[in-house]
């Protein structure tokens, strides 16, 4: 039994912070931001929203797309590093937000890379036939534990959040390949002491290798080539990081999603989110070969290599 996506749906606050409201916060400039990030505005909630109000916007929208009812739902899975609070889990708030009783629900915290670790977390209890659907959502409400006097870190990052279902698909479609991998080591380069502290040269240069590093190692695992590959997915950090990635697959740039200069680094988010755009955008059909790849704090990373379609 393969496991894959089945619906998805996303949620992204209404207020639209720009570079140019950046500049009369901090030491920047619009083109100073662009050049090194490619970040042009991002989106940040209000006060009164929590990241388990976003969570639940996108997940009702995801099982909606699914076209099954909350009580199918088996188990929830939310990346996030931005919980309400440590406990109760975000999941648990959500499994009562949208009626999903019969669900185990828990949060994974694997920053950046938290959807991947949550995908792939859920694909074992699928392809094992304990569950049948399983929602997996990565939020984040980053704007909370950003330092807006930073100049380094207050122009990287958005809220914002991404849903998907998880279920059994057709034959030769799903999830073929994955790879999960953490490096303690390196800790140190990203963490949360009351705001986001970033060594952004370490991180970049961690990120530039095992992204590439990554998306070749699950196509490879699938039996696959880079020649099959349709498109990628990458977590959306930094412009400079998604085009090494996108040239160790030899692609062109029209296929890869690039949804960064709209919504930041939405960290466990980027993924979901910028998987509803391109759909919208008609740039994943049935039976493309996509390549999902991200990267954050731990430090961690995980890819997926997934046939798309039902």
């Amino acid at each position: 039994m393969n496991a894959g996506i089945m619906g998805i749906g996303r949620y992204v606050p209404e207020k639209v912070l720009t570079n140019a409201d950046l500049e009369k916060m901090v030491d920047t400039s619009d083109e100073w931001i662009k050049t090194r990030t490619g970040i042009e505005e991002r989106r940040v909630a209000e006060d009164t929203m929590d990241t388990s109000h976003m969570a639940t916007l996108a997940a009702k929208r995801a099982i909606e797309n699914a076209g099954i009812s909350a009580e199918e739902i088996d188990m929830i899975i939310v990346a996030t590093v931005t919980p309400d609070q440590p406990f109760p889990s975000v999941g648990c708030i959500l499994q009562e937000r949208i009626g999903a009783h019969r669900a185990a629900a828990f949060d994974v915290s694997a920053a950046c890379a938290g959807f991947m670790y949550g995908i792939i977390t859920g694909k074992q209890f699928i392809e094992t036939n304990v569950y049948k659907h399983i929602l997996v959502v990565g939020v984040e409400k980053l704007s909370k534990i950003t330092d807006w006097t930073d100049r380094n870190t207050a122009v990287l990052f958005g809220d914002g959040a991404g849903a998907v279902v998880l279920g059994p698909v057709s034959e030769g479609r799903g999830i073929l390949s994955f790879e999960l991998g953490s490096d303690g080591t390196g800790a140190k380069h990203l963490y949360q002491d009351e705001y986001i502290q970033m060594n952004g040269r370490e991180v970049f240069k961690f990120a530039v290798r095992q992204m590439g590093e990554s998306a070749v190692n699950v196509i490879e695992k699938a039996g696959l080539t880079k020649e099959d590959v349709d498109f990628l997915i990458p977590h959306q950090a930094n412009i400079r990081i998604m085009e090494a990635a996108r040239e160790r697959l030899n692609l062109p740039v029209e296929k890869m999603s690039k949804t960064i200069h709209k919504y930041g680094n939405t960290s466990a988010a980027s993924i979901p989110i910028s998987i509803v755009e391109e759909l919208e955008n008609g740039k994943i059909k049935d039976d493309d070969l996509v390549v999902m790849v991200g990267f954050g704090g731990g430090l961690t990373w995980g890819a997926i290599a997934i046939r798309w379609g039902r």
